[in-house]
């Protein structure tokens, strides 16, 4: 029975990203598989106040965005140790798809997925992040 209830246990992401409408479609398609509880933010430092006061199991940061970059974010998060273990999936329209692919979905040993991402890409970078855990 115990067994059960960790399994169902939504897995919590934050999203950092400043396009308002790919967060708000994140979210909605994240949640709605009833898997995920997804909390949103445009902001790079309203992001790092959210990851350490609500420690998410994952964060999805894109890359280039005003005020912080999502470079910078990263820093601070592995800075801090309240949030230096939390996964981090780099979400970015400054690469390409076969660019991505040819890193195997890596940068600077952080995973990275390519914009447009469809729901279901997303959610199979997210399961193979959380494969084995």
């Amino acid at each position: 029975m115990m067994e059960e209830t960790v399994k169902s246990k939504k897995i919590r992401i934050l999203l950092i990203d400043d396009e308002k409408d790919f967060g708000f479609f994140v979210k909605l398609n994240l949640e709605k598989t009833g898997r995920f509880e997804v909390t949103t933010t445009t902001s790079g430092s309203k992001g790092l106040i959210l990851a350490s006061k609500d420690r998410p199991d994952l964060i999805l940061l894109d890359i280039i965005m005003p005020e912080l970059s999502g470079g910078q974010v990263a820093e601070q998060l592995l800075e801090n140790p309240d949030t230096a273990k939390i996964p981090v999936l780099f979400i970015t329209a400054i690469a390409s798809r076969t660019e991505v692919q040819s890193q195997q979905g890596t940068i600077g040993g952080r995973s990275l997925i390519a914009k447009p991402v469809t729901p279901e890409e997303l959610m199979a970078k997210i399961d193979r992040l959380f494969a084995g855990k």
